[in-house]
């Protein structure tokens, strides 16, 4: 029995999502764009290229003004070798074509596109790539929002936060978003809490709030772990 394949057309929103596979997963970029994050490294899928997921590999994704993709999960071992680089940032010439081809059968229930389309996509992926259009791995990241981070932080403050819940937030692993926040922000990422933490309660004291009030809202454990944390911030 040949290897499990499935094609489909699939349309990706603003909303990120997160997951792994237990088989390749071959994205084919047809319209908008696609940011990816795979094992903290980063690729867009735009009209024109594509992506070879390997099998185990977690990865974060979105696209903020829409994206459709052909899509090939499989467990054929060939894509094993187009895989080993990773990640792609060019389809090959033969697959382009191809894809949109296919992408239009699936449309009007064409039922050769499910069962030849796979076999043709590895074999016009294998043709066609050369070492310059592949990359070992993408150097570029997924943007992460932090003013949005920064607001979601500001309503959690009746709880205690860590680097698992802020990770969790941007569908980012807590190591992958602790190098993220040192690379971005300068900082490591209970510092970044913190530093927020300490800018809403400056904010609120600013207002002439009670100091009481302003550690119930920004979570200190008292009115004087809040002022000791001011007088903190004051001497650097």
């Amino acid at each position: 029995m040949g290897a499990a394949e499935s094609l489909s057309l699939r349309r990706y929103g603003a909303s990120p999502g997160s997951h792994s596979h237990d088989h390749f997963q071959i994205l084919l970029g047809l319209s908008g764009a696609l940011d990816l994050e795979v094992a903290g490294h980063g690729v867009r899928v735009a009209p024109g290229g594509g992506c070879v997921i390997a099998p185990g590999d977690r990865h974060d994704f979105e696209s903020s003004r829409g994206s459709v993709c052909l899509v090939l999960d499989s467990a054929h071992p060939g894509w094993a070798q187009c895989a080993s680089a990773q990640l792609t940032t060019a389809l090959p010439t033969d697959a382009l074509p191809l894809a949109h081809y296919l992408a239009s059968a699936l449309q009007q229930g064409r039922p050769l596109a499910q069962t030849h389309g796979p076999a043709l996509l590895l074999e016009a992926w294998l043709a066609g790539s050369a070492p310059h259009t592949s990359l070992h791995r993408s150097t570029r990241q997924r943007t992460i929002d932090w003013p949005a981070l920064q607001r979601w932080a500001a309503l959690q403050w009746h709880r205690e936060l860590n680097v698992a819940d802020l990770a969790a937030q941007v569908h980012l692993s807590p190591s992958q978003f602790a190098t993220r926040c040192r690379e971005d922000q300068g900082m490591g990422a209970m510092a970044w809490l913190r530093g927020q933490r300490l800018a809403q309660a400056r904010l609120l004291r600013g207002t002439g709030m009670a100091v009481a009030e302003v550690a119930r809202r920004t979570g200190y454990r008292s009115p004087s772990a809040l002022t000791a944390a001011l007088r903190r911030a004051e001497d650097h």
